[in-house]
């Protein structure tokens, strides 16, 4: 698939099918999500792959517990990524305290877009979560203090239901975009 059309089309998925995902395409996909920019060359971000039924099941009762249960869903897809961070390097630290900017987020942001587009790619649909809670599913794994699962991305081949879905509506281009102006 070219580039543009990855991004064009790509969307979150919610329903997936019964079927396993390749550990070569997860792991492609976690290749693009490395190959990811970040403030300073940081790379504040670690990937834990969950694909084993048992497990996941055992982490969805603890990751969307309580006031998170509305992302239970999250546990039929047939794999979960959890992304985990920490604060990246002393530098971009100081810079983002300086600009008042979470720059480990931003690179997150980034690493997972990369991921997510990647997939795509490979015909495999993504949802990406950030209601959930990440102290619990920390716990999980026993992360030390310095690391907190910041979100998760449900991974799996869309259901034929979920094929139908089609990206959100995107406000115009012009409504966006001013050149060496601020115009609104």
């Amino acid at each position: 698939m070219e580039l543009e059309q990855v991004i064009s089309t790509r969307h979150s998925v919610r329903k997936f099918q019964d079927k396993p995902v390749e550990r070569e395409k997860i792991n492609a996909c976690l290749e693009a999500a490395r190959l990811a920019p970040s403030a300073c060359n940081s790379q504040p971000w670690e990937f834990i792959v969950i694909d084993d039924p048992q497990v996941k099941e055992e982490f969805a009762k603890a990751a969307f517990s309580g006031a998170y249960k509305m992302s239970a869903w999250v546990a039929n897809a047939p794999v979960i990524v959890a992304a985990v961070s920490d604060k990246g390097s002393f530098i971009s630290r100081l810079g983002g305290f300086l600009r008042r900017t979470e720059f480990y987020l931003v690179d997150h942001g980034i690493a997972c877009e990369h991921f997510v587009l990647r997939a795509w790619d490979l015909g495999l649909g993504t949802c990406w979560i950030g209601w959930l809670n990440s102290e619990k599913a920390g716990q999980f794994f026993n992360l030390p203090g310095n690391k907190k699962i910041e979100h998760l991305i449900a991974v799996g081949y869309p259901a034929p239901e979920a094929a139908q879905d089609k990206p959100h509506a995107r406000k115009p281009f012009d409504e966006l975009v001013s050149y060496n102006e601020y115009k609104k």
